[in-house]
């Protein structure tokens, strides 16, 4: 007879209890038996970008490996190449000079970034603000360390920025980072310098360290900036950047940040105790993607500005409306009045034209009346789904 498997009496830690399975993990997984069962999903969900590095990076990283001493443990700093291949990135590109021996710091993606960051500043019961709608990730994280979760509303009516007004009117005693996503995921609206010099205000005026996700920048945005730009904003600013969307190189876990010396520093301590520095070879990779010309992100926006074209079809054909000025490499859409919430139209576009959206209430109580589309998918399947969802559509 087989014994049923049971754990005795084991309780985990209250911050497992905190957090719930990733909302992708959970329906990914039901979009893969609806695959088995033949149904042919098409996913317009999740932001992995389905475009190659470029050539050059791809040869560099093939003459790398074949090399019998580049196998081995790196440096927690990565290594000086890179940091000053990063350093490059963002004195040709955002304008800002960065030392890369003190000012930056590798990373083995960003989203392990946010981690490193909240485990380095906030202590159990410390404040932090949450964007809402924003990404996950800075509330699972937040819950993981333990800290106070406060959000903050963004508003469609104010372009996606946070409410300055409203955020004073809070009670922000305790409140040791804010995070803040720009150009916005998953809105899609942009950064300004004006915007940023109100962070940097807000950031310095009450001692609140404000941290500026930034991988969507070059991803059909004329303009890429960085908070760091802002006069005095090192002193209170970190920001995150990726290669995963501009460099199209999400599964490399090729990312950085950057900040003053003494963060960086504070950082470095946390993240050495959790993970090693990355593969060598993928290193030298990243040096020759960051050195990419124009020509090259224009090529890759010129893919993404036909899917784009094709991804609003698809939200006239669901009425919803969006805002034509949103840059990066997803669609929001405000969802019809009549329509129940964000779940419900994405669950009928799912089971019925077998086709996966991403509703926005994942984000959010703000992204209740909205759905995102990825483009990260070629034009084909987007026509396809196109043509799937005027079958149900009435």
């Amino acid at each position: 007879m087989q014994k049923e498997n049971k754990v005795c009496n084991i309780i985990p830690a209250r911050r497992v209890q905190s957090v719930s399975e990733y909302y992708f993990s959970r329906k990914l997984k039901e979009v893969a038996e609806m695959n088995a069962a033949g149904k042919d999903v098409i996913s317009l969900g999740v932001g992995s970008p389905d475009l190659p590095p470029s050539e050059e990076a791809i040869e560099i990283f093939c003459e790398h490996i074949m090399r019998p001493d580049e196998h081995g443990y790196q440096p927690y700093v990565g290594i000086p190449e890179l940091r000053k291949a990063f350093a490059d990135w963002y004195n040709t590109w955002y304008g800002v000079e960065l030392n890369p021996q003190t000012e930056i710091q590798p990373l083995i993606g960003s989203k392990e970034g946010i981690l490193h960051i909240s485990l380095t500043f906030l202590n159990p019961g410390d404040g932090v603000l949450i964007p809402n709608p924003g990404y996950q990730t800075y509330s699972s994280v937040s819950n993981l360390a333990e800290a106070k979760l406060i959000p903050y509303d963004l508003q469609e009516e104010l372009n996606w920025q946070p409410d300055f007004e409203a955020l004073e009117q809070m009670d922000l005693s305790g409140v040791k980072l804010m995070w803040v996503n720009y150009p916005n995921m998953p809105t899609g609206a942009n950064a300004t310098v004006e915007l940023y010099e109100k962070l940097v205000a807000f950031g310095r005026k009450h001692g609140i360290v404000i941290c500026n996700d930034n991988p969507y920048s070059f991803i059909l945005n004329e303009q890429p900036l960085s908070i760091l730009s802002i006069p005095g904003a090192r002193e209170i600013c970190i920001e995150l950047n990726s290669m995963s969307k501009s460099h199209n190189m999400p599964g490399w876990r090729m990312a950085m940040l950057a900040s003053n010396p003494q963060f960086v520093q504070w950082i470095l301590k946390v993240k050495s105790n959790i993970d090693s520095g990355q593969f060598k070879p993928m290193q030298y990779a990243a040096v020759e993607a960051l050195r990419a010309p124009a020509s090259w992100y224009a090529g890759m926006n010129e893919v993404y500005r036909s899917r784009r074209e094709l991804a609003g079809q698809i939200m006239q054909v669901l009425n919803c409306t969006y805002d034509e000025n949103q840059v990066g490499m997803f669609l929001w859409g405000k969802i019809p009045a009549h329509i129940a919430g964000s779940e419900a139209l994405a669950d009928q576009v799912l089971y019925e034209a077998n086709v996966f959206l991403t509703p926005g209430f994942i984000f959010g109580s703000r992204g209740e009346r909205y759905i995102r589309i990825s483009l990260c998918c070629k034009n084909e399947a987007l026509k396809e789904a196109l043509n799937r969802i005027k079958a149900i559509i009435k």
